[in-house]
């Protein structure tokens, strides 16, 4: 009688491994055709006119196949969010070689920036441009989206979002004019020195309610007076000193005068 011991081949374990790993590569094609899309319009002709695009404007400093150089990173895998990011906010193409790429205008139109993100989406699966849903503030918490950014990002970007200085001449900028899709681009791709916050540090939902809590300060009323810009008691304080303490002086000096 042949015993099941007998019946089990001494390769058995590596055809489970070779089906293991060919069940991860299905799942992993599907993911990742689904995160490289850069929006759902764009098509072969999108690559085609963003390849273009990208060859005049952008292969100087990333090469020509996206590859990376000594002076820019390669872009492939960085998905079509963080490139429809750096160019909506005109960080890229670059002024000039500083610490950090400064925010200015868009050098390209939204569908010319579009076409790009859609042709280094296609070198490898990253971060897609978000949909309306995904940044919409209606559907966020502003409460809930106080307390992760308090715990997320108000060590840089201060607590309302107003911004403040990094080390090595850099800065968190203000967000104040941010859009909710370059906030979600942002945290998804973690531009320069922001770090990434994925689904799995952040949820989508989340992301909605930091979004909703940004618009919410983006839009509030200060209640309590002049805000001075929001920086924080550094500029409150020098405000007693220089505005409040030099008035009693001056007071005192004016006193002084006229009893004299």
């Amino acid at each position: 009688m042949i015993t099941a011991q007998a019946r089990r081949s001494r390769y058995a374990p590596l055809v489970l491994l070779l089906l293991a790993l060919l069940c991860t590569a299905g799942i992993y094609s599907v993911v990742a055709t689904d995160s490289a899309t850069a929006t759902s319009g764009s098509s072969s002709a999108n690559v085609q006119e963003g390849e273009a695009l990208f060859e005049a404007n952008c292969a100087s400093c990333h090469g020509p196949d996206a590859a990376g150089t000594d002076i820019a990173p390669s872009l492939t895998g960085v998905g079509a969010a963080s490139v429809h990011f750096q160019m909506i906010t005109g960080r890229m193409p670059m002024a000039n070689n500083s610490p950090q790429a400064e925010a200015k205008e868009p050098q390209f139109s939204e569908e010319q920036i579009e076409d790009v993100a859609a042709y280094v989406a296609s070198l490898g699966p990253g971060p897609a441009i978000p949909s309306a849903d995904m940044v919409d503030p209606a559907l966020g918490d502003p409460a809930s989206g106080m307390e992760l950014f308090r715990t997320n990002c108000s060590m840089c970007h201060n607590a309302v979002g107003a911004g403040g200085a990094l080390s090595e001449g850099k800065v968190a900028p203000s967000l104040m004019d941010s859009t909710p899709v370059e906030i979600y681009e942002a945290m998804v791709t973690g531009p320069q020195s922001m770090p990434v916050f994925n689904d799995a540090n952040i949820t989508p939902q989340g992301k909605r309610d930091i979004i909703a809590y940004i618009d919410y300060q983006q839009n509030a009323e200060s209640v309590g007076g002049n805000n001075l810009g929001s920086i924080g008691p550094v500029v409150e304080g020098l405000w007693i000193w220089i505005i409040g303490i030099g008035g009693l002086c001056l007071v005192a000096v004016w006193i002084g005068a006229k009893k004299s």
